[in-house]
């Protein structure tokens, strides 16, 4: 069966000296394995289509034995080339694509992490690296899967308190404009690092903030 999805890329690697795996977030299939056949090769159809955090539209031929699907077409959209420019963002993007990885099962469709990854991955060159923007991608992905903090019942200040509710509820425009002392910061920082490790056990690598 040949399917059609659009999809963001969260990881490649290689499946032999001349094809690879290519790991996709679709809002309709969720998160997806594909095969890509002969890509590594110079004169491959899918050459320059397929790295890390590019969007694109695909077709994909279901298997029946696995989880890992054929290739076949792929039409690039966005290629988030402002991310290669600047390390800090580029490490950003990697840890929330491996925060989407640990807390999401496969072949499950996900519309609204889709929609909330490709937000992120717009807004991120827009500015410096924010620690904020990596907050307001995890308290957004709770949310998403059901385990928003409840902030009221929380320890935290009250000052602290707004900051996490305009983190939720706000856009990435108004997210950019939130402002915070670095005493807020810290205890932000704290406070979400604790919360993930009691409700996914770990924190993935790469939060270096």
């Amino acid at each position: 069966m040949i399917e059609s999805a659009t999809g963001l890329i969260l990881r490649t690697r290689p499946l032999t000296e001349t094809s690879l795996i290519v790991h996709w977030l679709t809002p309709n299939f969720g998160r997806i394995a594909t095969a890509a056949k002969g890509a590594r090769r110079p004169k491959s159809p899918f050459l320059g289509k397929l790295d890390l955090f590019y969007e694109a539209d695909l077709t994909f031929s279901r298997s029946r034995r696995s989880e890992l699907h054929a290739l076949r077409e792929v039409s690039l959209r966005e290629a988030h080339e402002a991310l290669r420019l600047e390390l800090g963002l580029l490490q950003q993007a990697s840890y929330c694509a491996r925060l989407i990885e640990q807390t999401t099962e496969t072949e499950t469709p996900l519309p609204g992490v889709f929609e909330l990854a490709r937000g992120l991955l717009n807004h991120l060159p827009k500015q410096p690296p924010q620690p904020r923007n990596v907050y307001a991608f995890e308290l957004k992905l709770l949310n998403e899967l059901g385990l928003k903090p409840n902030v009221t019942a929380s320890r935290l200040a009250p000052g602290t308190k707004e900051i996490v509710r305009g983190l939720i509820e706000g856009d990435w425009p108004a997210i950019a404009r939130l402002k915070s002392t670095a005493a807020q910061a810290k205890e932000l920082r704290q406070f979400l690092h604790g919360f993930l490790i009691f409700h996914l056990g770990k924190v993935p690598k790469g939060r270096m903030i």
